[in-house]
This record gives structure tokens, sequence and C-alpha cells, in this order.
């Protein structure tokens, strides 16, 4: 990939990178970060759903070293590290538990590790809040103080999939199922123009579901990507809001973890040829359906 610096994109500051989730859709988050290194488009405030979560914090740990570091972090991951066990193993965790399909321990292990010991949002570079669900409130809830490796599992623990995460008092679930690319939190927390980097950008569809797991994330990811338009177009009105296109469609699930390389370097080259195409002008929908 090219990281010869071209022509910088002025945003309204701060900027804030918002990383919806998709599993391991978010290995296009990569891509995506390269293209807009290149165009000397940074962050001053992160916030992230699920994978965006994960993908979030190690950008707020680091954020000028994240590519590289998130490329190789990407390419280590498998889906037996990230949702551990097969058919067997899944029915009997289902039976014992009633509630989720996978244990978060692998999940939680990586975090620990690629986090290289950093467990508390205080000792991250950037200002990171991570989106989870409160299950008895129903309502997003935005966490960004104390510790950092339940807030990221309690982000991503996708209901039917992962077990929910009690933490400080709530039972919390992935954040997807309300606030999937959490524009309104970034706006909370100050934003004056948003960065969208969407793992299910709208009109990519993973492939019809074959198997329990990956249909719970694919009727997921169809009401996570109407929350996705609507919130854009409401920011829109408000702050420049770019929506990076990502990788175009391929037929895969956010449980496979086979084709990394592809989807970080075809978000790369989407991201990169849609940015050279764009001026920023002031409030609007850079991206999707946008008119600005």
């Amino acid at each position: 990939m090219n990281n010869v610096l071209v022509d910088e994109i002025e945003l309204p500051k701060p900027v804030a990178f918002v990383l919806g989730g998709g599993g391991s859709l978010g290995a296009g988050q990569v891509g995506m970060l390269r293209a807009l290194a290149e165009r000397a488009i940074e962050p001053d405030l992160v916030v992230g759903t699920s994978v965006g979560s994960v993908n979030g914090a190690l950008l707020a740990l680091d954020p000028q070293n994240a590519p590289t570091r998130l490329e190789a972090i990407w390419h280590r991951m498998t889906r037996a590290r990230v949702f551990p066990g097969g058919p067997l193993a899944q029915l009997r965790t289902l039976r014992q538990h009633r509630n989720h399909l996978f244990p978060n321990t692998g999940l939680a292990e990586i975090i620990r590790t690629e986090l290289e010991g950093v467990d508390d949002f205080a000792h991250l570079s950037l200002p990171f809040g991570a989106v989870a669900v409160d299950a008895l409130t129903g309502k997003a809830v935005l966490l960004n103080s104390g510790p950092l490796t339940p807030a990221i599992l309690a982000s991503s623990a996708i209901p039917g999939i992962y077990p929910p995460v009690f933490h400080e008092g709530h039972v919390l679930y992935d954040g997807g199922v309300i606030a999937n690319v959490p524009i309104r939190q970034a706006l909370a927390l100050g934003a004056k123009s948003v960065v969208i980097l969407d793992c299910a950008f709208p009109g990519h569809l993973p492939r019809v579901p074959e198997t329990l797991a990956d249909a719970v994330l694919f009727w997921a990811t169809l009401g996570m990507r109407n929350q996705a338009e609507l919130e854009s177009e409401r920011a829109a009105s408000e702050v420049p809001v770019v929506y990076l296109p990502g990788a175009p469609v391929k037929a895969v699930t956010p449980l496979d973890f086979g084709h990394t390389a592809e989807l970080i370097a075809n978000a790369y080259d989407g991201s990169r040829e849609f940015l050279s195409g764009i001026t920023i002008t002031g409030p609007g929908l850079y991206g999707p359906g946008g008119s600005a």
C-alpha cells in the first residue's frame, strides 16, 4: 500500500472517528485508517461499537502507529481465537448458559494482549468511548472511564453469540443493537466533524446465512444499517459527516476470518478513491446518498 501523503482534507476540530461493528469485517477498518492517514485526517477522539470498540481502543492507544499495529493484529485473528469451539461446543454452551453460543474468553485475551497492559480509559492517548446497550433499560450506554477490558467486552457482547457483561451495576450487551455506528455519542463528546468507518456500509450485505450464528448477525446487520443511515443524515445537518465506502460487496459473513488481507486492501482502495474526490465545504453528508 502507498503511504505517501497526498493533499490534506481539512475538517473542523475536534474530529471524531466513529468505528462501527461487524465482526470479522472489522478488518476493513484498517484499510480505511491507512487511506485517512494519507490525507492527514487524524482523530481527536474515537468512539466505537462492537469490533469497532476493539479497533477503536487500539487506535486511541497509539494513533500514529495504529494502522500498522492493527494490520499485524488482524492477520493474527482467527475464528478459533475469537469464537472458540465447534458445533458441539456451541451446543454445550447454549445448553449450559441458554443465552449465548460462545464464551468471550478468547476475545478478552486478545484485548489484554494487544493493549499491552493498558486497561484504563485514562491511560489512552486519545479520548475514547465504547458503546454498549443496557439490557434493563434498552438504552445505549457510553463507557468512557474506568476499566477498559470489561467495557470493550460489553460493547462486543453480541446477543446470542457472546454472554452479557455485568459491569458497574449494569447488564450490558453489544451496542450495535441500537447504536452500531455511534454518531450520536460522538457528537455528545463534542465532535465538530465525524468520520465514519462502517464495516456494514449501506448497500453491502454478507451472504445469506447458513448457520444460527450467521443468521443472528445477518439479521442484526439489516437493522444496524438503517440506524446508521438515519443517524448520519441527522448529524449531517449539524456537522460534516464523512462516510467512507469501505470494501466492495463480498459474500463474507462476520464470523469468517479468512479474508482479512482482501478486506484491508479493498477498503483501502475504495476509501482512497473516495477521499480523492471530496471537498469539505461545511455541514453535510459526504458519502452514501449525500448531496454534499
